[in-house]
């Protein structure tokens, strides 16, 4: 539907700041904003390592998750996990957020860390990350919920940046500004490096 990205643009806004190792010219560490009727799926994947083989895994989970979106969370986790079974794995972290009750849903394997930052009242809450592998040793999946309200941030971050990232962050800031702002301050600079900032605009058209 050609206006399911409009809807999207009205509802959710995101911005992206991405930077691979020095020395490697591509990063394997990827975003997914895939809208689908009636939400939208976000995610943030990163392929083991760096180079050519990280981007090869992190790309197939991409085309996964891109290809039916809408689905359960374990169920997109279940489908990369075999997808990526001949490369080297990846670890990522999704959120599927549906526009009728401004519910969040998320799911994290590995080290891709999410914090949802809340505007009112100001609250902070870490996706709950499980050990593994995806393509390699998949844990025990669980799914948690909870609402999203107007204004609230979403962040993505993979292991290229150092912890706390989602410290003090200027919450009326461009959502571009904060993205390159995380990466600056907290680049490690020996790993490919993500971050995505999502704000929920509104559940209403």
């Amino acid at each position: 539907m050609q206006c399911i990205p409009d809807i999207v643009n009205a509802r959710v806004a995101w911005s992206v700041a991405n930077r691979p190792r020095p020395g490697e010219t591509a990063s394997g560490d990827v975003h997914i904003v895939k809208p689908f009727e009636g939400g939208v799926l976000l995610a943030a994947i990163d392929g083991l390592g760096h180079g050519s083989e990280a981007v090869v895994a992190a790309q197939t989970a991409a085309a996964v998750l891109e290809e039916d979106p809408c689905s359960e969370l374990e169920t997109l986790v279940r489908r990369c996990h075999v997808a990526l079974l001949r490369t080297r794995g990846a670890v990522l972290t999704l959120a599927s957020l549906r526009w009728s009750d401004s519910r969040l849903t998320w799911l994290g394997v590995g080290n891709v860390e999410a914090v949802l930052l809340r505007a009112n009242p100001p609250a902070r809450m870490r996706v709950v990350l499980r050990n593994g592998i995806v393509g390699y040793r998949l844990p025990e999946l669980r799914v948690t919920a909870l609402p999203m309200a107007p204004d609230d941030l979403l962040v993505f971050a993979t292991d290229g940046l150092k912890n706390g990232f989602s410290e003090g962050l200027p919450h009326n800031a461009s959502l571009q500004q904060i993205a390159d702002g995380i990466l600056e301050r907290h680049f490690k600079g020996i790993d490919d490096a993500l971050v995505v900032v999502v704000r929920y605009v509104s559940p209403s058209h």
